[in-house]
């Protein structure tokens, strides 16, 4: 039991929030085909949609329409999804568990973080209607241009973080993406299949895939131990 607790206080998490901590992808799914209804393209399903995600979201628009949206279409396209998906976003849960093992890695003595591409703004009101902010020794979403993407974001994250080093780090995350910006930073990564990819999607970034949150802390205390 002491060994246990020692480990769980040396590994520092870095949960990423949306498909991760919130548990939104019906949202997105539906602003997606909004924005999709807009200009007259058929929706998607879910299963289609973890199987074709990526980032730049203008590849995975590319990788449905089977072309690059012209600058008029990414401009209806990004503002409808967001009108549509903040709408319902305030009304989205969290992930099965999630506030349960927050609560019980703060109980524990742990440390943990979150790092998302959500605005910042936006972000921190969501925290506290869930309650979930006293939790984070650190909240970092996005602030003007997300120039570098989620790897140069981790980047600052990590540096602004006092006592905490990047070989005990595991960054949480629903994509490949989370996975690319740990190891850009000499972290470790367990990607959550309840978000955006579909597994076999998450498996090519070559880090562990889990189905359930319990699951993804638990391999993050292992591997970092």
């Amino acid at each position: 039991m002491a060994l246990g607790h020692k480990r769980r206080r040396s590994t520092h998490i870095v949960w990423d929030w949306n498909g991760t901590l919130l548990h939104d992808i019906h949202a997105v799914i539906a602003a997606t085909n909004a924005a999709f209804a807009e200009l007259g393209h058929p929706s998607i399903t879910l299963e289609r949609y973890r199987e074709l995600y990526c980032v730049p979201v203008p590849k995975f628009y590319e990788r449905l329409m089977g072309r690059l949206p012209s600058e008029e279409e990414w401009e209806v396209m990004d503002a409808t999804f967001h009108r549509h998906y903040w709408r319902q976003a305030e009304s989205a849960g969290l992930a099965e568990g999630a506030a349960e093992l927050l609560e019980a890695c703060t109980d524990s003595g742990g440390t943990q973080s979150l790092c998302s591409l959500a605005p910042h703004d936006r972000l921190v009101p969501l925290l506290r209607t869930h309650g979930i902010e006293r939790h984070f020794v650190r909240v970092d979403g996005a602030r003007g241009p997300s120039g570098g993407g989620k790897a140069a974001q981790m980047e600052r994250h990590l540096r602004s973080l006092d006592g905490v080093a990047a070989e005990r780090t595991v960054v949480i995350g629903d994509a490949v993406d989370d996975a690319l910006a740990a190891g850009h930073v000499g972290a470790r990564a367990v990607l959550y299949t309840g978000g955006s990819h579909s597994r076999a999607s998450l498996e090519t970034a070559g880090v562990p895939v889990v189905d359930t949150l319990s699951e993804a802390v638990e391999t993050a205390e292992r591997i970092a131990g």
